[in-house]
């Protein structure tokens, strides 16, 4: 695994953040740097793909990146338990898109998956029993958002889950700023520097849109989700888990 150095370098601080073939060598260990409770969180996805998944049902990986999520519901799902099931793993970057095919060719498991490289607000998503967005869909445009949303509700069947992973901002915004120094904190514990921090921030602001949890659930709410909660946070990230 490679380590993230991208911004320790002045050149990167020229540009928005871009899921470009430099991050993708090196983006497993920026997000075990970066985000806290990553990794419980993509265990959590095979725990909730071994109880959620159906046979003869598809599993969506939405932004899939290098595949941490699809690889985890496929080796927590049996063929046995769930035959003809197939898992779609979708994402734009043809970086993100080359790496996590490279990965799929040494992953054990059975299950079907099919890796596309594709914009996932044109997928078609249907006879879903689960449907995941891992830290994608505060890389949407605001006014998208929704439409994403009532497309992955209609393509779920009933009972089926959705995952959706986030970066967040508080409604008060005194707790905001405490949790955004604690992330900071995270991140320099695990060796960022201050100049590192910074821009990266930079190049991720109007690129990353965060929005609160209360948008997020009335979001939900509103696409037909009979239960959401969140499940899983740790400082401004959390992910969220929607039943229709």
């Amino acid at each position: 695994m490679s380590k993230d150095q991208i911004y320790a370098h002045e050149e990167a601080t020229a540009g928005s953040f871009q899921f470009n073939a430099a991050v993708a060598d090196v983006f497993p260990d920026m997000l075990r740097r970066s985000i806290p409770g990553y990794d419980e969180s993509i265990r959590a996805i095979g725990r909730l793909a071994a109880r959620y998944v159906k046979p003869d049902t598809y599993c969506y990986d939405l932004g899939c990146s290098l595949g941490a999520a699809a690889f985890a519901i496929r080796r927590n799902i049996s063929v046995t338990d769930c035959p003809r099931c197939k898992i779609i793993a979708v994402d734009s970057a043809p970086a993100m898109i080359e790496r996590c095919r490279r990965l799929l060719t040494d992953d054990d498991g059975i299950t079907e998956c099919v890796v596309q490289q594709a914009d996932i607000r044109q997928v078609v998503i249907e006879n879903a029993s689960m449907v995941v967005m891992n830290y994608t869909l505060q890389f949407i445009p605001l006014d998208e958002r929704l439409p994403l949303i009532n497309r992955i509700f209609d393509g779920i069947n009933q009972g089926g889950i959705f995952v959706l992973s986030e970066k967040i901002r508080d409604d008060d915004p005194e707790v905001e700023d405490l949790l955004v120094e604690l992330h900071h904190d995270f991140k320099k514990a695990n060796a960022y520097s201050e100049l590192e921090i910074s821009r990266k921030r930079a190049a991720l602001e109007n690129v990353l849109i965060p929005e609160t949890t209360s948008a997020h659930l009335q979001r939900l709410a509103k696409a037909g989700f009979r239960h959401s909660s969140v499940w899983l946070k740790h400082f401004n990230f959390i992910s969220i888990i929607a039943v229709r």
